[in-house]
């Protein structure tokens, strides 16, 4: 990675989410409990859909990117934080924090683009029942999952080099507990307005147009459930975007609350709580969402489990 070497700065000291030793202990318990959920649900959602004939299909091809992201985006970040509870220097070196920024905004992109991706897939799946496979044939799914890893690390890497190309000649205290964009960006001692300018273009692009692709796809998906005849059809048809619905809302929530607020309530300290939310919670929860929502990955692992169960006996 391209990284300037006008930095007098060689590494980052990062502030944390508290100084407080017991809370620390507390946090240390907390995080890693989740962290370990988080790893056992994603990994275990992608082994199921791997190993299950049933779950064969475009829409749990996908769900299973979404997952492999999801450990991405928290694995990034969480492991570093859990070890930094222990510690009294939460130290971390310039190419490590850049490393960090680059995988972070990758998975972050990345989760964007494939929400975006299951939105239009489960329009095509409701609209056109029939033609789904046709219409959704494994050569177009593979391009749409390449095409969202390249996106996603095209603008991490420009993102990045972008953030470590700026001077950090003052503090190296990142007031956040990963190191981040806005806290980094904060601490240059050189000009940041293109950086500034890039991050309102891209992040504006990639919001603007996964939330446009993501309402269309609804609206249509809406029309088309309307128009079914008898209530139970209208209620899988409706169940099978449940999961997404809810992924959707929590996600974008977040990260609305977050970047939308007005200047005069924002603070650097009110993003780290939120942060944990979006970085550590959520992908946690999107494995528990599409398990207890979904009536035909419960039915795949009840299937497994009798498998096993009859093995070891």
């Amino acid at each position: 990675m391209a990284v300037g070497n006008n930095s007098a700065v060689s590494e980052f000291i990062l502030a944390g989410l508290t100084d407080d030793p017991e809370l620390q202990v507390i946090l240390f318990g907390v995080f890693l409990a989740i962290y370990l959920t988080t790893v056992l649900g994603n990994l275990g959602l992608i082994m199921l859909i791997h190993i299950s004939p049933q779950l064969h299909t475009p829409m749990y091809f996908f769900l299973s990117h979404l997952a492999f992201v999801d450990f991405c985006y928290t694995s990034s970040v969480t492991p570093n934080t859990i070890i930094n509870f222990l510690r009294v220097v939460r130290s971390i070196t310039f190419y490590g924090c850049a490393t960090q920024v680059c995988c972070f905004i990758t998975s972050v992109v990345c989760e964007m683009c494939l929400l975006s991706v299951m939105a239009y897939d489960r329009y095509v799946a409701i609209w056109n029942p029939l033609l789904y496979a046709t219409l959704m044939p494994r050569k177009l799914c593979l391009q749409m999952i390449t095409s969202t890893y390249v996106y996603g690390f095209f603008v991490g890497i420009a993102q990045t080099v972008e953030t470590f190309q700026l001077s950090f000649c003052g503090s190296n205290v990142v007031n956040h507990f990963y190191c981040d964009d806005v806290p980094l960006v904060a601490l240059a001692c050189s000009d940041t307005h293109v950086k500034e300018l890039m991050v309102l273009v891209i992040a504006g692009f990639t919001t603007f147009c996964s939330l446009v692709i993501m309402v269309i796809s609804y609206v249509f998906i809406l029309f088309a459930i309307l128009r079914i005849n008898s209530a139970e059809g209208r209620r899988k048809a409706f169940s099978t975007c449940a999961s997404h619905l809810t992924s959707i809302t929590i996600f974008y929530g977040t990260i609305i609350f977050m970047y939308l607020q007005p200047k005069s309530s924002h603070s650097l300290n009110k993003d780290k709580i939120v942060s944990v939310f979006y970085v550590v919670v959520i992908p946690m929860l999107n494995p528990l969402i599409y398990s207890f929502r979904n009536q035909e990955v419960k039915n795949s692992l009840k299937r497994i489990t009798e498998k096993l169960s009859l093995a070891i006996k």
